[in-house]
């Protein structure tokens, strides 16, 4: 029973059906599957799948796009049931966001995925955010860590200035900050001053744990 919904869950999601999705989520809760197996089965991995067509050149935007939108209107049903999980861990927040001039969503949707199931409370600021609203962020939410994501050469760059903002603002020594994306590197995370590089979404998820 549950094998099957997992991966009807799955296909909807990797194949952006978004009605399908969240009227499958809500069956395999009712069926009384554990929400972190749904998550992880059936949601994280049709986001996964989604990954591997675009890296494959078999997906474009639009097909991340909607898959990203699947994704996120699965999660939030399953969110409040998850929640609850790691009490232990309740209370550590992450502030997350792709930077100005960016709009891939993909990556970011998966690292999202990760730390919630990890039990951190995510806020997502969503894609192409400027500098200001991360400074924002940092000031209004009081996060443990920030985490930037940017997926093209050309918007890498926007992460050493909101580092050196939140420094110039007096809030660098109260948060780390993550970098993630595909053109960052553990060099470029040094470079630019930032507390950790996620490689993947499991490195990330990994490595906020140890911040």
């Amino acid at each position: 029973m549950g094998e099957g919904l997992y991966q009807v869950i799955s296909k909807a999601v990797t194949e952006g059906e978004e009605e399908e999705a969240v009227k499958r989520v809500n069956e395999a809760l009712k069926a009384g599957l554990p929400p972190t197996e749904i998550m992880q089965r059936g949601i994280v991995a049709g986001i996964s799948k989604a990954g591997e067509l675009w890296k494959a050149n078999e997906y474009f935007l639009p097909d991340v796009i909607m898959a990203a939108d699947a994704f996120k209107a699965a999660m939030a049903i399953l969110k409040p049931r998850l929640e609850g999980k790691e009490g232990a861990r309740k209370g550590k927040k992450i502030v997350i966001g792709v930077v100005q001039g960016d709009v891939h969503d993909l990556g970011k949707a998966l690292v999202i995925a990760m730390l919630t199931s990890a039990g951190f409370e995510v806020i997502d600021l969503g894609i192409d955010v400027p500098l200001q609203k991360f400074i924002d962020a940092a000031r209004e939410q009081k996060p443990d860590i920030i985490g930037l994501g940017a997926y093209m050469t050309t918007t890498m760059l926007e992460m050493k200035g909101i580092i050196a903002e939140l420094e110039k603002q007096g809030l660098r020594r109260k948060l780390k900050v993550m970098v993630g994306g595909v053109p960052t590197s553990q060099e470029f995370a040094n470079q630019v001053g930032a507390d950790a590089w996620g490689r993947d979404a499991l490195d990330a998820m990994q490595k906020a744990l140890k911040l």
